[in-house]
């Protein structure tokens, strides 16, 4: 009985593992944004940046996002100034490359350090096998991707010459939304 009450005990104290749904950031008008809003969603998470070799990645993300949207898919851009600064601009003028060059409309955040010293708390998460219970995926470049389960757990990585459009990515969209 004393084994019992004390696996019981462990169960109940054990740490719960962290999902996407821990971190609040600010949006690109600096507004807060609980990533728990997203509950229940898919999630792709991309760091961009608006002067790099990938940057037309943009027009496929955007096209996945408004193909998938009603059924669940979100896209949280987040612009990096890690990589050869390739990110210089200011938030606002990051948002006005976006909707002007791109068209993009899937929500879209301040920018942040996804590498280094300087590494924000989510992509801490986001690329630590110790933090996300799944893989290490350290950011090689701008437009890695993360694709998020509805529990808000890491499922997966995608490298940043890797088109959304895959026909592997896709699957592994598709099955996260349960299409």
């Amino acid at each position: 009985m004393k084994s019992i009450i004390l696996v019981t005990l462990a169960l109940l104290f054990a740490p719960i593992g962290k999902t996407i749904y821990d971190f609040n950031m600010k949006n690109i008008d600096g507004k807060d944004v609980s990533l728990a809003d997203y509950k229940g969603k898919v999630v792709l998470i991309v760091n961009v940046a608006s002067l790099c070799g990938n940057t037309p990645q943009y027009k496929d993300i955007e096209a996945m996002y408004e193909k998938y949207k009603d059924k669940g898919l979100v896209v949280l851009g987040f612009p990096a100034n890690n990589f050869m600064s390739q990110e210089p601009g200011s938030d606002q003028k990051i948002k006005t490359f976006c909707t002007t060059e791109y068209h993009v409309t899937f929500p879209m955040f301040s920018k942040i350090s996804v590498k280094g010293s300087d590494m924000h708390p989510l992509y801490k998460y986001l690329t630590n096998k110790s933090e996300n219970g799944v893989i290490d995926a350290p950011i090689k470049w701008n437009f890695q991707k993360f694709l998020i389960g509805r529990d808000g757990k890491v499922i997966t990585s995608i490298g940043n010459h890797t088109s959304v459009n895959e026909p592997e990515v896709v699957k592994e969209v598709e099955k996260a939304l349960g299409s």
